[in-house]
């Protein structure tokens, strides 16, 4: 009575370990399945939008290699602040360009700098709207290098103090966020004992903790004016061929308290967002950037490309990848294709 019992279960296996009996096309045949079973889905509160504040700008200067991206003034940063507020996006990243640039980046750490009266404009305008600063020299320095630079070389130690400095000055214009991305060695641990010390202990650190030296920052330093004026950056950022390297850093950087990590660029260095993502238990982000966008841009305008398809499969990939958020200039584009606004 025992066989022919064996016999049915054994081929009732065989008949349900494959085709036809499994068809994953069954999950994919409309619109609502895919929707219902999808493993990543996109929404506005991924998405940070980057913007630059510049000094005597009267309204907003386009930046011609990443078409619909601008140097604002402050009444237009704050204008754009509130378009981004209304589809729902949580935050900004403000960058700053002054109308004067030294040896030691003054303009970075003034109370009354371009990014300073921004981030009060913009809090005061839009207070629910989070506001996240970023911490460097370059945009400032005569000689576009994110330090202290003393016979040609980038000091790291002297750099600190600056970069500390400027981070408390954001934090005292109302910054909800300070974002160091100068990539200095001991930078974030000299940020937070300054913050903590002026009285900001609640003010958290988001670290580029893995910033590569990247062939990707050319339409950023235009939009910026950042380009570094002798060298190249690759004595502080990071080896486009290290993955272990970005690990390390990001350790690092949490010992010396920060909240938040980053991973920049995103496209070249999703395994390195996975690894991160992987080895840490504190919110990670990817920063979609500027040569990024605008690759997909030039593309799109020569009609080689479906460009919001492409840009909703990138930003798919980015947090398919292990983004928490994403840092994108298309964050307002991927909004609306969304159905939001």
């Amino acid at each position: 009575m025992t066989a022919p019992l064996v016999e049915a279960s054994s081929a009732a296996t065989s008949h349900t370990t494959g085709f036809p009996s499994i068809r994953p096309r069954r999950l994919r045949r409309t619109s609502q399945l895919r929707q219902l079973v999808s493993e990543t889905a996109l929404a506005p509160s991924d998405f940070i939008e980057p913007l630059f504040v510049a000094e005597g700008v009267r309204e907003r200067v386009p930046v011609p290699s990443m078409p619909g991206v601008f140097q604002l003034s402050i009444s237009e940063l704050v204008r754009e602040a509130r378009e981004i507020e209304s589809l729902h996006l949580p935050a900004i990243i403000v960058f700053g360009i002054p109308d004067a640039k030294d040896q030691l980046g003054t303009g970075a750490y003034s109370r009354d700098g371009i990014v300073q009266r921004a981030v009060r404009a913009v809090k005061d305008a839009c207070p629910n709207l989070v506001v996240i600063t970023d911490v460097c020299l370059c945009e400032y320095t005569s000689h576009g290098h994110c330090g202290v630079v003393s016979d040609g070389a980038v000091l790291n130690d002297p750099t600190l103090e600056l970069l500390a400095r400027t981070a408390v000055s954001h934090a005292d214009a109302g910054a909800d966020i300070v974002a160091p991305s100068d990539m200095m060695d001991g930078r974030v641990g000299a940020i937070r004992r300054a913050l903590d010390e002026s009285g900001h202990v609640d003010t958290p650190i988001l670290s580029y903790a893995a910033k590569y030296a990247s062939a990707f920052y050319g339409p950023f330093r235009e939009a910026a004016e950042s380009t570094p004026q002798f060298g190249d950056r690759r004595s502080y950022q990071m080896d486009v061929g290290n993955a272990r390297e970005a690990l390390r850093e990001v350790e690092l950087d949490l010992q010396e308290g920060a909240d938040m990590v980053m991973v920049k660029p995103a496209l070249a260095f999703l395994d390195v967002i996975w690894r991160v993502k992987q080895t840490v238990a504190v919110p990670v982000g990817a920063y979609n950037v500027s040569g990024e966008y605008a690759m997909v841009k030039a593309a799109a305008e020569r009609g080689w490309i479906d460009g919001p398809a492409i840009t909703l499969e990138i930003l798919t990939g980015i947090k398919r990848a292990g983004a928490d958020f994403i840092l994108t200039y298309h964050a307002r584009e991927a909004a609306r294709a969304l159905g939001w606004g």
